[in-house]
């Protein structure tokens, strides 16, 4: 539910990139080790009281994010960049709030999302050290005609079932669509981008790990319509490792 904060509060919208690597995701879970976490610690410090932030969304453990947005409620007259600044320097490295500002008290960073952008690297062979936290390597070649040929049957509104986490069974629908699933190859360096109205629980690293067994000949398009229509996930859906995805962006 959508609530308006109190009269003497203001809504506040922030932008955060973070190197998921070493947190237990974004969302806050018994541990602490989450980078929902952090912030709410910091701004305890800052307003010497508990406030709660809302994410746009979860990202899993060791998924990585450039633009995730959430919002809180909290009076402070000092103007946005000093709040950022304070917010900030408590926060490790791997976390920067990019851009922190005012927002409407309607505002939501969850329901107010229209839809979200992932992107997920690959690296053809073995990556160096400098790169290999941040991309999955895949050892072969692929058969990039077939690669399009199954992205081609997964652009659109589909029902994603097949394509989501085990577990994570809760949602009121699993039809998704799946706007734009682009693939880009610079040498032996790939990436995936996937814009979607919503994602499933590791759809995106589920649609990774499918796409990358249909280039290894492990799974064919006409499986790919297959899985779509009977919503029944097989073992050729392998869940990508978290190290190569990224949010990207947020819409509004």
């Amino acid at each position: 539910m959508n609530k308006r904060p109190p009269a003497f509060l203001s809504r506040w919208k922030c932008t955060c990139a973070y190197d998921g690597t070493h947190f237990n995701g974004f969302q806050s879970q018994e541990g602490g080790n989450t980078v929902q976490d952090l912030v709410e610690r910091q701004l305890a410090k800052t307003f010497g009281a508990k406030i709660r932030i809302h994410g746009s969304g979860r990202t899993d453990s060791g998924v990585h994010a450039r633009a995730q947005v959430f919002h809180f409620d909290a009076a402070w007259k000092h103007g946005a960049d000093k709040l950022r600044v304070a917010l900030q320097t408590g926060l490790p490295k791997s976390i920067r709030l990019t851009t922190l500002r005012k927002a409407s008290p309607k505002f939501h960073a969850r329901f107010d999302a229209k839809g979200k952008v992932y992107r997920y690297h690959i690296y053809l062979g073995m990556a160096d050290p400098f790169t290999t936290a941040w991309c999955w390597s895949v050892p072969r070649e692929l058969d990039w005609k077939a690669v399009e040929a199954a992205a081609k049957v997964l652009r659109g509104l589909h029902d994603f079932w097949a394509f989501s986490g085990e577990n994570d069974r809760t949602y009121e629908t699993t039809v998704r669509d799946l706007r734009r699933l682009d693939i880009r190859r610079r040498g032996r360096n790939v990436t995936f981008t996937f814009e979607a109205d919503g994602f499933l629980y590791k759809m995106v690293r589920s649609l990774t790990g499918a796409l990358v067994n249909v280039g290894l000949g492990k799974l064919t398009a006409a499986e790919i319509t297959e899985l779509l229509k009977t919503r029944k996930r097989i073992p050729a859906v392998q869940t990508a490792p978290p190290q190569g995805l990224f949010l990207e962006k947020v819409i509004y």
